[in-house]
């Protein structure tokens, strides 16, 4: 199932002249400081402009408010063993519209929601290698149901695509385990393997 939840999810966003506007009036209504609030799990993957996935990930996040900002706390697990860190800090601006920073994000990211989809647009200074490069993030949220969001990030440099970041999320019911939602982490499915 959520092959073809990821499946929809590409139709829809691979069309560039895609706008915020065309979700207006859409639902399930999408509202970040609701879906957000306790623990959401997600798995996803980068893939490289040529089509082959590079990276894959589990992600925990734990969302609370603190006054009229969202903080979502993500912890990222990555196939390779590789384990980060982000803290979301966003605030509703109003009219749809949200403003967004974290520690490695540049500035402020900007979003705004229309309908069950939202739009963020924000630069990040990527790791590679030995390296670091500024890029541009075009992100894009989906809510299916009160449960299930889709997400599709398209990473740019110089104006050149570099590949997606897909990612599936769902919500964990409040006093239920995450690590019984969905697909096991990396770590779990290595305990296991032992």
């Amino acid at each position: 199932m959520r092959q073809w939840f990821l499946a929809i999810l590409v139709l829809l966003t691979g069309c560039s002249s895609m706008k915020i506007e065309d979700f207006a009036g859409s639902s399930p209504a999408f509202v970040p400081e609701e879906y957000f609030l306790g623990q959401t799990k997600a798995w996803g993957f980068f893939q490289d402009r040529f089509g082959t996935i590079r990276r894959e990930f589990v992600v925990t996040i734990d969302g609370t408010m603190d006054g009229d900002t969202l903080v979502l706390d993500e912890y990222f697990e990555y196939r390779d063993g590789e384990t980060d860190r982000r803290v979301w800090r966003i605030k509703n601006t109003g009219n749809g519209n949200y403003e967004g920073r974290a520690d490695d994000i540049i500035g402020v990211a900007k979003g705004e929601v229309k309908g069950r989809a939202m739009r963020w647009a924000y630069e990040h200074d990527l790791p590679v290698g030995d390296s670091t490069w500024r890029v541009t993030f075009d992100d894009w949220m989906f809510l299916q149901d009160d449960q299930v969001m889709m997400n599709r990030s398209s990473i740019f440099k110089f104006g050149f695509k570099l590949g997606d970041v897909v990612i599936y999320f769902t919500r964990v019911a409040e006093g239920q385990d995450s690590a019984g939602i969905g697909q096991p982490s990396f770590a779990e499915l290595q305990t296991a393997a032992e």
